[in-house]
């Protein structure tokens, strides 16, 4: 007799959400900590995303999965005082530090609500000139719901754009320690349409969620985006603290095992360090299309 194949356990999208926000609520600190590092290893692609959001003196802005708010800062600076932002999150922890870096920056244009990123179809319709999430989108389970709700938020003609991760081989800053942990921790590999940090990185395949969802006009822009770092023991802490993903890979791991994967991380990106540093290869795609 044949042994039967045991599938794995269908994916549930509520629990998955129900430990994301947990993990941002520890990890929210530590994303508002390195927001300068953030500043400057997506400040391209943010101004990218932003441009093709269409963002600009007076705009209203719906900031979606904002985090600790450094790309609310600079839509919020773009809209100026005659604008607004409101940016959105499903940890209120984390966003408790998108208020605080508002008021340090003197902007009042900003608001903050606690959402899910899929239920943004509770706001008013038709209320934003332009939506915007960056490294977002691709952790919603249900991303055509997502997508959908941000649809509903935005006025007709209004724009929406992400920022998203290309593919694997783009980004082995990332993908290296994803491939250890998911060797690691003996998981299976990424099931499509299932969230992650390359669910919309493949050809052709942001352009086409947003279309499904009702967008048109789309455009997607690849913006090189190495992280650029002191040696690669510091980008392993960057990951380490801040990268909520990674540590919701490995919750399976005892402590011990848990150190050892961080080792052999640590030894696998020492590669990309050089004379001027460590500098991890990455590369963002920023997708955007019109109400």
């Amino acid at each position: 007799m044949n042994a039967q194949v045991q599938a794995p356990p269908a994916f549930d999208g509520e629990k998955f959400k129900q430990t994301t926000r947990a993990q941002w609520q520890t990890a929210a600190e530590a994303w508002d900590r390195w927001g300068p590092l953030l500043g400057r290893w997506l400040g391209p692609s943010t101004e990218v995303m932003l441009d093709l959001a269409g963002v600009k003196q007076g705009s209203q802005v719906l900031d979606v999965a904002a985090g600790a708010g450094e790309q609310t800062l600079a839509a919020a600076r773009r809209a100026g005082a005659g604008g607004k932002v409101l940016a959105t999150d499903i940890s209120p922890a984390i966003l408790e530090y998108a208020a605080a870096a508002a008021g340090k920056a003197g902007l009042g244009n900003i608001e903050t609500l606690e959402l899910d990123g899929e239920r943004h179809d509770t706001l008013p319709g038709e209320s934003f000139d332009a939506a915007i999430s960056r490294v977002g989108l691709i952790y919603f389970p249900d991303q055509q719901r997502a997508l959908k709700g941000i649809r509903h938020a935005l006025k007709r003609g209004g724009r929406f754009a992400a920022v998203v991760y290309s593919t694997p081989d783009k980004n082995p800053f990332f993908s290296i320690p994803v491939g250890i942990i998911r060797r690691r921790a003996k998981l299976p590999p990424p099931v499509p349409g299932q969230p992650g940090p390359f669910s919309l990185g493949g050809d052709g395949v942001l352009a086409a969620t947003l279309e499904r969802a009702g967008f048109h006009s789309i455009e997607v822009r690849r913006v090189d985006s190495p992280l650029r770092v002191a040696n690669a023991a510091e980008c392993v802490q960057f990951e380490r603290e801040s990268f909520g993903a990674l540590h919701q890979m490995m919750s399976g791991l005892s402590e011990a095992e848990r150190t050892e994967t961080w080792q052999e991380i640590a030894s696998e990106l020492a590669k990309f360090e050089g004379p001027q540093g460590f500098a991890g290869p990455c590369e963002m795609l920023v997708g955007a299309g019109t109400k």
